[in-house]
């Protein structure tokens, strides 16, 4: 994730994202960057518009489906969705950045 955070910061910035620029953002995060994944990276953002693919990315946002517990529920069930809850998360953020790669 600290790659596409490495692209996303040059972009907000109005940077070029380029492998030098993404690796001097995680190596001043103390981050020892993969330089293959730093090439794959700048490989899957060539020709994509960042700005359409956020645009797209959040109107895709659904919107949560689960209900919250009852006052009255046990702390275990509690737990478990709130478990529920960060899966569903998780996964809708995965799916807004496979836009990102076309």
């Amino acid at each position: 994730m600290e790659y596409i955070y490495s692209a996303m910061v040059l972009y907000a910035a109005g940077k070029d994202i380029t492998e030098d620029a993404v690796k001097a953002i995680l190596k001043s995060a103390g981050i020892e960057p993969d330089v293959a994944k730093v090439k794959s990276l700048i490989a899957s953002l060539e020709g994509v518009d960042i700005k359409e693919a956020i645009a797209s990315a959040t109107s895709m946002t659904i919107a949560p489906t689960t209900t919250a517990a009852p006052a009255t529920a046990a702390p275990e069930a509690k737990k478990e969705e709130q478990a529920k809850e960060e899966q569903v998360s998780e996964e809708e953020a995965a799916a807004g950045l496979s836009a990102l790669f076309g």
